[in-house]
């Protein structure tokens, strides 16, 4: 297993376990210090991560003052290391692991009728754009009115959703896109 760092907030430096699959990509330092400089604070603002992995943007979102975060993640073994990552840095009342896929775990956190402050995607490069098509219906569903979609995918990939593009860069092969609720 390998490991990266929580790079910010009341958990800076911790290490988190990235298990050793293909499949797992935890989105590196340089990118998530990135994001969390365009997200700003997080102060009481609830999170989703979806295609979660290691949970390194939610996890990071929690040491930087978020209070609630749901996880979804679809391989049980990724989600034994994501949950050993929330026991560790303590976050275990603050946090939801969903085991299913990203459709399934959009249908679960969906009909609750909670909304979120932050959703971030980062599924597996290959499949991005047709992810990206497949969760734009529910952007507006569990999104908060100014609520924002970070979406990670390949660099020159411009990612569109129903929603305002409020941020889009290339960080090495990874391009980071923003898109904000306005409105019901």
């Amino acid at each position: 297993m390998g490991e990266i760092r929580i790079i910010g907030g009341s958990r800076r430096g911790r290490r988190l376990t990235v298990p050793p699959l293909r499949a797992v990509r935890p989105t590196g330092d340089r990118v998530r210090e990135a994001v969390f400089d365009v997200l700003g604070p997080l102060e009481r603002e609830w999170a989703i991560d979806v295609f979660a992995g290691s949970g390194a943007l939610g996890l990071e979102a929690l040491s930087r003052g978020a209070t609630r975060c749901v996880f979804v993640e679809r391989d049980p073994r990724v989600c034994a290391a994501l949950r050993l990552n929330i026991a560790r840095l303590g976050f275990g009342e603050a946090t939801e692991v969903v085991n299913a896929n990203f459709l399934t775990g959009l249908r679960v956190v969906g009909a609750r009728a909670e909304r979120y402050d932050v959703l971030f995607l980062d599924p597996p490069y290959r499949t991005a754009g047709r992810v990206m098509a497949q969760v734009t219906p529910w952007l507006r569903l569990l999104l908060r009115d100014g609520g924002l979609a970070v979406v990670e995918g390949p660099k020159g990939t411009t990612m569109e959703a129903e929603l305002e593009k409020v941020f889009e860069r290339n960080y090495g092969d990874t391009c980071i896109s923003m898109f904000r609720k306005v409105g019901s």
